[in-house]
Parts: C-alpha cells; sequence; structure tokens
C-alpha cells in the first residue's frame, strides 16, 4: 500500500506507524507553501492522509474532493501517532477478522 501524507513538517513517527500498518510506500509533502495546491495527486497512491493541524481549508478541501472522485481514501487526522492508528484501523480494517484489509485471511 503506497500513502501520501500532506501537512506537518516532522512526520517520522507517523512513518513508523503507517510503516507497521503495512505501507511500503510513503510519500510526504509539508502543505506549508501555496504551491502544494498545484500539485496533482499521484497515480500510485492507495490512501491520502492529511495532518489537519498544518492545512488550510481550501488544501484540505481540494485534495479530499480530487481523492474521492478517484475512489481514493482519505484519513484525515490530527500529527499524533494515536489518532492516526486509530483513523487508519477505522478505515482498513476488515469487518470479519478486524485485521488490515490485505493481510487478514478473509480475503483467500
Amino acid at each position: 500500500m503506497s500513502v501520501l501524507v500532506i501537512g506537518g513538517d516532522e512526520i517520522t513517527p507517523i512513518k513508523a506507524v503507517l510503516k507497521n500498518l503495512g505501507c511500503a510506500e510513503i510519500m510526504h509533502w509539508d502543505g506549508r507553501k501555496e504551491s502544494v495546491n498545484h500539485k496533482n495527486l499521484p497515480q500510485n497512491i492507495s490512501c491520502l492522509v492529511m495532518l489537519t493541524n498544518f492545512l488550510n481549508h481550501n488544501t484540505m478541501r481540494k485534495f479530499r474532493d480530487t481523492a474521492k472522485k478517484k475512489g481514493i481514501p482519505v484519513i484525515c487526522t490530527k500529527r499524533s501517532v494515536s489518532c492516526l492508528y486509530c483513523e487508519f484501523i477505522k478505515t482498513f480494517s476488515c469487518n470479519n477478522c478486524d485485521q488490515i484489509v490485505g493481510n487478514c485471511p478473509c480475503e483467500s
């Protein structure tokens, strides 16, 4: 699973949590500059994580709407590893076995 994280300056703890949850590729845009609004979402992402403490409303709306059109799940959370973990589990856990989708035995 590849993830794009938008927002925050230093996301090393967040990257560690995402890797533990099975995310192989993690890209990061800090969102500090207005130029981030002119970027397009990468084609290969499986999930978009937006750190709400560090993004303005227009940036969040643009990327949330774009992800929704492409069918990409969006996680909006504070820059907290516990908040990120909870939101990730809510979004990606299997309804049958409570494992992360993609790692659960229900798919075989």
